[in-house]
């Protein structure tokens, strides 16, 4: 409990300070775009609105899931951080038909730009900052198991990568003089964070769909059954979901009939301490089954492995 209580301030703390870069990046590209008259570097400051939006949202999700199983949630809160990736996807989305709505604009009335290197440079201190805690937010949520905190940092990747873009197109409008390229520039930046938009609310989708754990996380969870088997243990209906930071396996044990409970009792604890010695974030149930009774094979329809 302590543990997970610890990593439960860590993730707040990031989050936390996810929020303060967003304020910052947004004072930045406000006065790059205020400097030049850029609508790509309009379109970049919008984009950090939905970051500190996200970034509030997820604060309030995380605080959320770490809360406690209780009577109305057995399972415990750990599915929030779906919701937070998916509400994240959906801002995104937003930000770019915003985005493109101006480009359009400025596309059919171009306008001369000003004061380029100025709001160029500004522009690039946003996008460092934005690099730093985007990757130390995807490093963060990947050891925690965290969508929320990894859907974070990756939307501040995305937004490095899209001040690039913008910060090179913006200097070819200053070089060559051709004013429309501005407008090119922000249709591109809403088509790119739109392919990261539909990401995330694809993968929130899945986790409240109860997919199953990954190929590797499946690997570990077989790997623990292993030793069993070569005790003549059988196992079968082998079932995953992930909730978050939070994993739940449910297999069914086929042991002699002629065992005793508290022999049979003993070696689904062990089963269980097996897989969680392998799988420490997941909850494992167990139910044991006769060999030698046909009706324990009656749901082996239900063994799947992910693909």
């Amino acid at each position: 409990m302590e543990a997970r209580a610890a990593t439960d301030q860590r993730l707040t703390r990031l989050l936390l300070l996810s929020v303060v870069a967003a304020i910052a990046t947004i004072g930045l590209k406000t006065t790059a775009w205020a400097i030049t008259g850029s609508v790509g570097l309009l379109s970049d400051a919008a984009e950090s609105v939905v970051n500190l939006v996200a970034a509030v949202i997820a604060l309030g999700v995380v605080r959320w899931a770490a809360k406690p199983a209780d009577e109305q949630h057995a399972y415990g809160h750990a599915k929030a951080e779906y919701f937070s990736a998916g509400i994240e996807g959906g801002l995104i989305l937003i930000a770019a038909l915003t985005i493109a709505v101006s480009a359009i604009d400025r596309l059919l009335h171009p306008q001369e730009l000003s004061d380029v290197g100025v709001g160029l440079a500004v522009s690039a201190v946003a996008s460092v900052i934005n690099l730093g805690v985007g990757l130390l937010l995807v490093r963060a949520g990947r050891r925690h198991r965290s969508i929320t905190l990894e859907a974070d940092g990756r939307h501040l990747l995305t937004d490095v990568w899209t001040s690039v873009g913008v910060i090179a197109g913006v200097a070819a409008v200053a070089l060559t003089g051709w004013e429309r390229l501005d407008a090119v520039v922000a249709l591109a930046v809403a088509a790119n964070i739109v392919v990261t938009g539909v990401a995330l609310v694809r993968r929130s989708g899945g986790g409240l769909m109860d997919r199953a754990l990954d190929r590797t996380a499946y690997d570990e969870v077989d790997a623990a059954l292993a030793a069993f088997r070569e005790r003549g243990i059988a196992f079968h209906a082998l079932r995953t979901r992930q909730a978050g930071r939070r994993a739940f396996v449910s297999v069914h044990v086929l042991v002699p009939g002629d065992w005793t409970v508290q022999r049979g009792h003993d070696l689904a604890e062990d089963v269980e301490a097996a897989v969680r010695a392998r799988l420490p974030y997941a909850t494992v149930f167990t139910h044991l089954e006769p060999l030698e009774d046909p009706r324990s094979f009656a749901d082996t329809a239900l063994d799947r492995e992910p693909a």
